[in-house]
């Protein structure tokens, strides 16, 4: 009769063979180790899955951010077009409320429903060429006014001269002859002056030239006309303050006094 340690033995090698276990060997465990990788991996996962949102959602912030910031900037153009919209200076001497340019005539041909006027265009140092109609056939030939060096009244509002859109004056003086015919002359800036450059006064503040709208309102250019004059050496001047360019006084070439 086999004793009962005998039996015991006997029951655990019948099971070690059911169980394909070599003799003495341990029962198989699930490890808890073998799924912290995957854990680790899932949470590594989800923590770039987080951060790809929160990298998304900051640069959508960044974005948003921006476009505040654009849209707080652009309030800025309609400040610069008030400050451009100021009123004049209403107190300044008339004739520093027009405008007058250095220009120069690249084209000029007649104009082709009106007797006395030439249609030019006049290079001002602006985007384009001003365009502008003046009565001058009587006085000058085609040939006389191309590329003619003259001043422009640069700030009236523009006008249709029979058909032709006109943007300014040419700035003449003029004399009666003896025989009751009238004598015309550009007013002409000195050879070094810059074509663009504006006109300035002679012992009077800059200009603050009014918009067209207003010179023509107040009818400034009429109140300018008395005091225009050249002077004994056929310099231009308004009551005494001589149109200047940074390189001299503008003049006519023969009209004194006119």
């Amino acid at each position: 009769m086999s004793s009962p340690l005998e039996l015991i033995d006997a029951a655990i090698a019948d099971l070690e063979a059911k169980l394909n276990l070599a003799p003495g060997g341990s029962l198989p465990t699930i490890s808890s180790a073998a799924n912290k990788p995957a854990k680790a991996k899932a949470t590594v996962a989800a923590a770039a899955t987080d951060d790809g949102k929160k990298t998304n959602d900051k640069n959508k912030g960044n974005d948003d951010k921006v476009k505040k910031e654009k849209k707080n900037k652009a309030p800025a153009k309609p400040q610069q077009a008030k400050a451009k919209n100021a009123p004049a200076n209403v107190d300044q001497p008339d004739i520093c409320k027009l405008e007058f340019k250095v220009g120069q005539i690249t084209k000029v041909w007649v104009h082709p429903e009106a007797d006395k006027l030439y249609c030019e265009e006049i290079e001002c140092g602006e985007e384009k060429p001003r365009q502008i109609a003046s009565g001058l056939r009587r006085h000058y030939t085609l040939e006389e006014m191309q590329g003619r060096r003259l001043l422009v009244v640069s700030n009236l509002k523009p006008k249709k001269l029979v058909g032709f859109p006109s943007s300014g004056m040419v700035l003449c003086a003029a004399e009666t002859k003896e025989d009751g015919s009238e004598n015309v002359e550009f007013v002409e800036p000195p050879e070094g002056a810059i074509l663009g450059e504006i006109i300035t006064f002679e012992g009077l503040p800059p200009p603050e030239p009014f918009s067209g709208a207003q010179v023509e309102k107040k009818k400034v250019f009429q109140a300018c006309g008395v005091g225009m004059k050249t002077t004994e050496d056929g310099i231009a001047a308004w009551n005494g303050h001589v149109f200047m360019t940074s390189a001299g006084p503008c003049k006519s070439a023969t009209i004194k006094n006119g």
